[in-house]
């Protein structure tokens, strides 16, 4: 395989079609090699437009996602991140190349530890992974500028934006089949919310997620 021109094909055929097209993202894409961050079983499949599995049921993102929540994010390089769920480590490698520190949580010690691999390969030092569930946050290192969780949930825990600092944000895939939405949390300095809707899609649970109350009549 010309992984270069896998590479290319990628971005050309896979994100840019998905409406991302901040440049210096679509650079990054070339910096942060992707194959690194995959099991080496199955790096032939580095670059597909598909999930790619961890085990246990966990999977890397598509790239296309993987990119178009970095655009939306629209990070200014100096935040503190909180990403829950670091799968191989690649999107946390993505994400610390644009902020100035990332802390990840993972609730499987085997893929933290894979990460972490991962991650020093790649050269990374401003991302930590943390061993944990972090359905709710992770309050050992709040306030974050910025949450991501990796994983759906029913509804966003209302105790996440307790951690968060003024005019922080929230990404999260919130809904349960067939029907899920990516969604960014604007929280403001006041403490108001304001929420708009990305791009439909499909991903697993998080572990633990929180879950709607069920109406009984």
């Amino acid at each position: 395989m010309d992984i270069e021109q896998a590479r290319f094909n990628m971005v050309e055929q896979q994100i840019r079609p998905w409406d991302v097209l901040d440049q210096d993202i679509l650079d990054l894409l070339f910096v942060v090699r992707r194959e690194i961050f995959v099991p080496a079983p199955l790096r032939d499949l580095a670059f597909v437009d598909a999930a790619i599995p961890l085990g246990d049921g966990a999977a890397m993102l598509e790239p296309k996602i993987e990119a178009r929540v970095l655009q939306d994010l629209a990070l200014k390089g100096n935040e503190h991140v909180l990403e829950v769920g670091c799968r191989s480590g690649y999107f946390t490698g993505l994400l610390a190349s644009t902020v100035a520190k990332v802390t990840s949580v993972e609730i499987d010690p085997a893929l933290a530890k894979f990460a972490t691999e991962n991650l020093a390969r790649a050269g990374i030092k401003n991302a930590t992974i943390v061993s944990g569930d972090g359905a709710r946050g992770w309050k050992a290192a709040a306030p974050y500028d910025v949450i991501v969780f990796t994983g759906s949930m029913e509804v966003l825990p209302e105790e996440v934006f307790a951690q968060l600092k003024p005019d922080g944000k929230v990404f999260a895939v919130i809904g349960k089949l067939p029907v899920m939405n990516a969604t960014l949390t604007t929280v403001t300095a006041s403490g108001g919310r304001s929420s708009r809707t990305l791009f439909e899609t499909v991903l697993p649970p998080l572990t633990n997620a929180a879950t709607s109350t069920a109406f009984v009549f």
